[in-house]
């Protein structure tokens, strides 16, 4: 672990994850309580003509209500939102969601810098950005800004990381907060909900 740990108020959480994530999310999200109270904003590097049977899945082993994210939906705590397949998921002002199909950023659609940068914009020093198992650089951009404007980075462990570039790639960009197992990702997650 690295960096402080100082008690303060989040108000969202962002989550980016690609080659691995899917079993990296399955140790992650039943973590989480049914009264953790924030909301959980994830970027999975996926098919574009993946089904959405993961979010289905993640849906029924976890406490918390997973779904696809939706145009103009608002954002709510206790919720696990998923960009979906082949658009890049936005954070409003007004915190709702706005889906978009511009270019692909770093290779991806969605990206996870679009919506780290996004999120960062809105919820600034009050959010959590989280890069996870990853086989490009997607994300340690956005991490970065999220840990200039004051945010809590966080970052899997490249050592026990399915894919170790995405987590090297933000460690090098963003200098995180913490690096971190998944089980001790999730124990700091459910005390930041205290």
């Amino acid at each position: 672990m690295t960096g402080s740990s100082v008690m303060r108020q989040y108000k969202a959480i962002v989550i980016g994850v690609s080659a691995g994530g899917m079993k990296a999310l399955m140790e992650l999200l039943p973590a989480l309580p049914e009264n953790f109270p924030l909301p959980v904003i994830i970027v999975q590097h996926l098919h574009p003509s993946q089904g959405v049977f993961y979010v289905k899945y993640f849906n029924g082993i976890s406490a918390i209500r997973v779904k696809e994210a939706d145009e103009k939906e608002a954002i709510r705590p206790g919720h696990a939102y998923f960009a979906p397949p082949n658009y890049h998921l936005l954070v409003e002002e007004d915190q709702t969601f706005s889906l978009s199909s511009d270019e692909k950023v770093n290779y991806s659609r969605p990206s996870i810098d679009v919506l780290f940068e996004s999120a960062v914009d809105v919820y600034s020093a009050d959010l959590v950005g989280i890069i996870l198992t990853g086989a490009n650089h997607d994300g340690a951009k956005g991490l970065r800004r999220i840990g200039r404007n004051g945010g809590l980075t966080i970052v899997q462990d490249p050592a026990a990381a399915e894919s170790s570039l995405m987590p090297l790639s933000a460690i090098d960009a963003a200098k995180p907060d913490h690096i971190l197992s998944l089980e001790d990702i999730g124990t700091l997650l459910v005390t930041l909900g205290d």
